[in-house]
């Protein structure tokens, strides 16, 4: 009875599952979002740039989104978000419930011979990059630095969160670049605990922080009183803030600087980019890439936005995607010499 039984049960439970599965292919994105919640994920903890743009995008995603779901932003730090996107590449579901806010210089960890980058650019989906963006390395006054060329000479402490980081990375490349005597005292939760790290003394300075999270968090540091000063931008042209800070691409000397400082620009340019896992059905990824273009032109959000002092300057997924490939083809001798500060 049991062994004629079996084969039936087992028929059976595979029609159930294949009719679900045909189910689930066919569903519209607006079936599949009505009624679910969306988890917008961030690499940094609560309270930095990421954060503050993701729950910014998170309150005006879900209208733009066909069913309009609930968008909750979740913090995952970790090594600079790589932790998060070793997850969004590897193990996160991929059915267009989970989407990631990565650091801008994410996508280029395997370029740069990060082992632990477990990831390719081609297969992740890219959604859209809500800033075009301005760094800056800064310092506190007690530091005794009146420029960057101060610091051939004197020796100083700059805080970083994570690996993978641009806090980490950028002040390494800095350093190798124009031979600076920075160390890097890595391992704070997020942007914001090194700004308090600078002010109780623990660290001199910051050596990557986006003009956007300084103009919305510390805009004193653009007093002409603030105990803060600003070395050096990072950008394709001059903040208009910051008309006599050098660019770094100004401050190269030789063919090598100048082409390591563009590669250096390269790995902040994408200031907010939103990325979703590999394998996220067709349909819901372009209606995902249509809700993130439709809410980055959304009139409540970019007021919203400008209430925080949170730039805005949109680049869609096609964007990002040239703009990554373009940066891989930088020449090898560059990318080993960058390579070499960062490991």
């Amino acid at each position: 009875m049991k062994l004629t039984l079996l084969p039936s049960l087992v028929l059976s439970a595979a029609m159930v599952l294949g009719s679900s599965s045909a189910v689930a292919q066919d569903e519209t994105p607006e079936q599949f979002y009505s009624g679910k919640t969306v988890q917008l994920m961030v690499g940094y903890s609560a309270g930095g740039g990421y954060d503050t743009y993701a729950r910014t995008v998170a309150r005006h995603l879900g209208k733009h989104i066909p069913g309009n779901p609930d968008v909750i932003v979740k913090n995952v730090p970790g090594a600079g978000s790589l932790v998060l996107m070793n997850q969004l590449a590897n193990t996160l579901p991929r059915d267009g419930s989970v989407l990631g806010s990565i650091n801008s210089g994410m996508p280029f960890e395997p370029l740069f011979g990060n082992d632990k980058a477990q990831f390719d650019i081609e297969t992740m989906n890219w959604l859209g990059n809500v800033l075009v963006a301005t760094t800056v390395g800064v310092i506190h006054e007690r530091a005794g630095v009146d420029s960057w060329q101060d610091l051939k000479t004197k020796r100083v402490t700059m805080g970083a969160t994570g690996a993978g980081s641009n806090t980490n990375i950028v002040p390494r490349i800095m350093a190798k670049i124009f031979d600076l005597q920075i160390d890097v005292i890595a391992g704070y939760p997020g942007a914001n605990d090194i700004v308090l790290a600078m002010e109780r003394g623990e660290v001199d300075g910051l050596g990557s922080r986006f003009m956007s999270s300084l103009k919305s968090s510390t805009p004193e540091w653009l007093e002409p009183d603030s105990k803060v000063k600003i070395l050096y931008q990072i950008a394709r042209k001059k903040h208009p803030d910051l008309p006599d800070v050098p660019l770094v691409s100004e401050m190269a000397e030789t063919e090598t600087q100048r082409q390591a400082a563009n590669l250096l620009g390269a790995r902040l340019v994408m200031g907010r980019p939103y990325v979703a896992p590999p394998g996220v059905p067709a349909d819901r990824l372009a209606a995902l890439r249509k809700a993130m273009k439709d809410t980055a032109n959304d009139p409540e959000f970019l007021a919203d936005a400008a209430k925080q002092s949170l730039a805005v300057e949109y680049a869609d997924d096609q964007e990002m995607l040239d703009f990554y490939r373009e940066v891989y083809k930088a020449p090898p001798e560059v990318i080993q010499f960058v390579e070499d500060a960062v490991n």
